[in-house]
């Protein structure tokens, strides 16, 4: 049985509503899957998961939430090298630029991108929610 971190930070609550749907997948493709806010993980968890799910709305211009999760998402940088990632969040605005850079860093910091990235405007819809589930059954 694989384990799944999901590992998010929200403003709003949407982003968290994806997160526990990319739990939700995970736990059913057989993963034992465990949800989290950025501040109650670290990145020297990482080793302790199979694969990890992260999930950060787009804030500002088009970039990730710069005072908890961007701090995290760096120092969790350069343990991602050969890991099983995957990536989600909302926006309320744009076309998803953050989500494409975001993307390019994970795989310059050599991350495996496991499936396509999830991202949906303001709350996730019926459509968003299946895909963040089938995100974390590819993650499981």
């Amino acid at each position: 049985m694989s384990k799944v971190a999901v590992v998010y930070w929200s403003g709003t609550g949407n982003t968290e509503m994806m997160a526990n749907k990319v739990g939700e997948g995970a736990k059913a493709a057989g993963a034992e899957a465990e949800v989290f806010s950025c501040d109650q993980f670290s990145a020297d968890k990482l080793g302790d998961y199979d694969a990890v799910a992260f999930g950060c709305p787009a804030m500002g211009d088009e970039v990730l939430e710069e005072t908890e999760f961007e701090p995290f998402f760096e120092e969790c940088k350069s343990h991602l090298s050969g890991k099983k990632i995957a990536l989600f969040g909302s926006y309320g605005w744009g076309d998803g630029e953050w989500m494409r850079n975001w993307e390019e860093t994970c795989k310059e910091a050599g991350a495996n991108l496991a499936c396509e990235s999830v991202i949906c405007a303001d709350a996730p819809d019926d459509d968003a929610q299946a895909a963040c589930e089938a995100l974390g059954k590819a993650l499981a």
